[in-house]
């Protein structure tokens, strides 16, 4: 029965089978068709699908078009040259460069197959520069030639600033949309990915941190870069949930203390060596440093001069200074806001070897002071002409000297590196050994980022 029963339903299906057979051939080819079909729309349709993407990161401070970080225009175009970590430039939007022997020529060629974001061919007759004192020349497509008045080693780093064509077009990733204004004053800014317009990445300014951390914690922004202190209304940033912090080094910006050199009691330069080595070792806030070279540039060479803390020796320094004539000295810190818990572990630090000290906040860079803590730009080259030279307006110490200020022009002008390498070991050796300005630490920031 059981046999009977198999044979029955095997007849069956074959019946079946040749009845149909050419339905089922037909749905089996029309199968295989569907599969690779939807196989190939998944692979091919499906990345030009247009998936939205918004990211909007906050960042404190004001900034005019012209002063905002090249950091944030580098996403969207490039320079003729690149800096390295170290400070040394290579090749960008050029291939390759010359350089007179005197110093005042230099000849750049362009890559070939570089386009703007508008599919324009970034050739020389695209590509321009605003220089008072320079003349340019473009012999052909793909060559350019500066000619400077002088001698300037650090033009190379100059030219790491992104290129743009009219309307701000660059070469870079994304492509500026658009540009919000206050005034004079940016309020954000606004990039889409060339390869995903709607991959959209907003620059949000705020005038302070703490409204900047505010807007983070209300939602507004995603991100938050480049905060100075992880807490908020004495609450560590940390402990929030869902937020990430990042924590890294700012190699671009260094804090110090400025002596007023012009100053009747700190203009004696042993009574400002003695307050740098008794300045303590480590800062809670930031990596320590003894000079105002960050670690790794290429032209830094430790000095024997670096004020390492030791007290018995600033109390030597003290002794043999004009102070030791006075039975008490009291010196007057201006600090700004954030540094003002810096300003007072120094103040701790000073009374040691028998200096008080008073402490007053302040917001913005005093134009007359006996000591200042405050911080300075680390320019991407060795050369600090502007902050040291006599005769600069940003030499806020009002320091002279015509030893350092002729190092510093020669540093300017001399092309060959190892040469430069010797120049800035003595400007280095002599200006810690003058201490017109104690340095202290590069700032620890923090990168929120909302999960």
């Amino acid at each position: 029965m059981i046999v009977f029963r198999r044979r029955l339903l095997y007849w069956l299906i074959r019946e079946y089978a040749k009845r149909l057979r050419k339905t089922i051939l037909i749905f089996f080819i029309l199968g295989i068709a569907a599969f690779f079909g939807i196989r190939f729309l998944i692979t091919y349709f499906l990345p030009k699908i247009p998936l939205g993407h918004k990211e909007i990161i906050g960042l404190a401070g004001t900034f005019t078009i012209d002063s905002l970080p090249h950091s944030i225009f580098l996403e969207a175009s490039d320079g003729l040259t690149k800096i390295l970590r170290d400070g040394t430039p290579i090749p960008s939007l050029s291939e390759s460069w010359k350089i007179s022997p005197d110093g005042k020529e230099y000849v750049f060629h362009l890559k070939k197959n570089t386009r703007f974001n508008d599919g324009v061919p970034a050739t020389s007759s695209n590509i321009h520069f605003n220089f008072s004192d320079v003349s340019i020349i473009k012999p052909n497509q793909y060559d350019i030639v500066f000619r400077l008045r002088n001698s300037y080693s650090p033009f190379l780093v100059t030219l790491s600033k992104p290129v743009f064509k009219n309307g701000f077009v660059g070469t870079g990733e994304y492509k500026i949309k658009s540009i919000d204004l206050n005034g004079n004053f940016v309020k954000s800014l606004t990039f889409i990915s060339k390869k995903n317009q709607y991959h959209v990445k907003i620059y949000q300014f705020y005038p302070t941190e703490e409204s900047l951390k505010m807007a983070f914690i209300l939602g507004e922004i995603k991100s938050a870069f480049g905060i100075t202190r992880p807490d908020f209304r004495h609450t560590s940033l940390f402990s929030f949930p869902n937020v990430v912090v990042n924590k890294k080094i700012n190699y671009d910006k260094l804090v110090s203390l400025f002596y007023n050199t012009q100053d009747k009691i700190v203009s004696d330069k042993r009574l400002r060596q003695g307050l740098s080595y008794a300045i303590p070792s480590e800062f809670k806030t930031g990596q320590r440093s003894y000079a105002p070279f960050p670690p790794g540039l290429w032209a830094y060479q430790k000095s024997v001069n670096e004020p390492v803390f030791d007290i018995e020796h600033a109390k030597v320094l003290l002794a043999a200074s004009n102070a030791s004539d006075s039975a008490s000295l009291s010196l007057r810190i201006k600090t700004l806001p954030k540094y003002k818990t810096t300003a007072q572990r120094i103040s701790d630090a000073w009374k040691k070897i028998g200096i008080a000290s008073t402490i007053e906040v302040i917001d913005t860079i005093p134009s007359d002071y006996q000591v200042f803590l405050g911080d300075f730009q680390i320019p991407k080259d060795p050369d600090q002409y502007t902050l040291w030279h006599s005769n600069q307006d940003n030499n806020i110490t009002k320091f002279k000297n015509v030893r350092i200020d002729k190092l510093l022009e020669d540093g300017r002008k001399t092309i060959e590196t190892n040469s430069r390498k010797k120049i800035y070991a003595d400007f280095l050796k002599y200006l810690l050994d003058e201490s017109p300005a104690s340095f202290l630490y590069f700032p620890y920031e923090y990168d929120l980022v909302r999960k």
